[in-house]
């Protein structure tokens, strides 16, 4: 496995193609025949499948693929604020905007690098986005696709203002799952959560895994740093790692909100759930100089590998 990860060219691994609105996107190969789409449209991660060209991120039948509207699905980035708690668009402004490539990103650790095949992504303010957020920032995304084919992303936020800033943060990562009443998500339970179908109320999580039967909008607070999806029909798990990230927002429209949403199906509520490594109850401050990183790791097993091997 180190001869192939040593052989394998990720440059070659990485393909530059256009999307139906002439915006660029990287396609990201590993040696299996896994992959991974990323559009410069909001740094989103729009595509990842398994050596079996099985898709593992949902996206909606009737996803807007329009700019600046944020495409309904795969992993986009909320920053600098999540959902409707501040004063700018719902999920701050990152997802709308369009990212350049960062030819000469500030080295990350060789681990990061190493056998896989990425692409660098950078995000700078315009003169619109000071107007509504007045902060100067440089936001540096690198996205892999690793040999055994886990999705990584990177996220690191620089402030290179004269004064502090905070700011709210989430990957919002769309799973596709077979049937959303047969899903349970493990590592979850005695943790705190508000519910945001209660005005944020504070709650503590009674079950032994997070199950589905209506409407689910919450942010586990403190959360641990590996959580687990369990899809019981596909008999497949999602190892979700996160580091720098210590909430995870957990949501479901379920059937009477998926209605009310125009880029979402009737029924497509039933196979997807989001599970977000996040930064929200206590937002990062940044000083002048000082630099975040927010680090998720997306992993699929078979159930039967689960909990004992994944120190939940």
């Amino acid at each position: 496995m180190g001869h192939s990860a040593a052989v394998w060219d990720c440059r070659a691994a990485t393909e530059n193609t256009k999307d139906w609105n002439g915006i660029d996107q990287f396609l990201l190969r590993n040696p299996q025949g896994a992959s991974a789409r990323v559009s410069l449209h909001g740094g989103q991660v729009t595509s990842w499948r398994n050596e079996h060209g099985e898709e593992l991120l949902f996206t909606s039948s009737k996803a807007i693929l329009k700019p600046p509207k944020a495409m309904r699905g795969g992993i986009p980035i909320c920053f600098p604020q999540f959902g409707n708690c501040g004063s700018l668009e719902q999920h701050g402004f990152a997802r709308n905007k369009i990212w350049t490539v960062d030819d000469n990103p500030p080295p990350l650790h060789p681990n990061d690098s190493h056998g896989k095949s990425f692409i660098d992504l950078l995000l700078r303010p315009s003169e619109e986005d000071q107007k509504c957020w007045p902060h100067s920032f440089e936001f540096r995304l690198r996205v892999s696709l690793a040999t055994d084919g886990d999705l990584i992303l990177i996220s690191r936020v620089r402030n290179i203002n004269g004064k502090p800033f905070s700011f709210s943060f989430a990957y919002h990562t769309y799973l596709s799952v077979s049937d959303i009443s047969e899903v349970r998500i493990e590592g979850l339970e005695t943790h705190d959560y508000l519910d945001n179908l209660c005005q944020r109320e504070r709650f503590t999580e009674q079950g032994d895994a997070v199950t589905f039967e209506s409407e689910v909008d919450r942010v586990y607070l403190s959360s641990p740093k590996v959580i687990a999806v369990l899809d019981h029909e596909k008999k497949r798990t999602y190892v979700i790692r996160k580091e720098g990230l210590p909430d995870a927002v957990v949501w479901n429209p379920w059937e009477k909100k998926s209605k009310s949403m125009v880029d979402f199906g009737d029924e497509e509520y039933k196979q997807m759930v989001c599970v977000d490594g996040a930064a929200i109850e206590k937002p990062i401050t940044l000083k002048p100089g000082e630099e975040w990183t927010g680090r998720l790791q997306l992993t699929v097993v078979p159930s039967s590998f689960c909990s004992e091997h994944l120190n939940l």
